[in-house]
């Protein structure tokens, strides 16, 4: 089939056809930025978004966040989220049986010893408080 038939068959005109068959041969400067994005993804694995990916990219050349956003969007190379561990404050982790009973005469000393532990959140690390009564 010639292409005059083959553009009649689908409806469009022979100019459109070699218009468009100018621009897939043409490099087009999005597709090399594409080809770029779709490297430094690869390169790190997919953990980087964009705004990170952007600042990669703007050590070498001027390039606006949203187009970034946009190209990733669209080839699917979101960054893979990690989840969050959740702390369950203020759920005892194990509870005994109360033996002492309130019972807190003795008659030695250090016969009867009672504790408890406290998690105290401070800053990125996590302190205890152990008191022995």
């Amino acid at each position: 089939m010639t292409v005059q038939d083959i553009c009649i068959h689908l409806g469009i005109s022979r100019a459109s056809y070699y218009r468009w068959k100018k621009n897939l041969t043409k490099d087009h400067p999005k597709r090399h930025l594409e080809k770029q994005i779709g490297t430094l993804c690869r390169e790190h694995k997919y953990r980087y978004g964009y705004r990170k990916i952007t600042a990669i990219l703007k050590k070498r050349m001027r390039i606006n966040h949203k187009t970034v956003q946009r190209i990733m969007q669209k080839n699917q190379w979101q960054c893979q989220v990690k989840v969050k561990k959740r702390k369950k404050n203020g759920q005892p982790y194990a509870v005994v049986d109360n033996i002492l009973d309130r019972n807190f005469q003795s008659d030695r000393p250090l016969e009867k010893l009672v504790t408890d532990i406290t998690y105290l959140p401070y800053g990125q690390k996590q302190l205890y408080l152990f008191p022995v009564y």
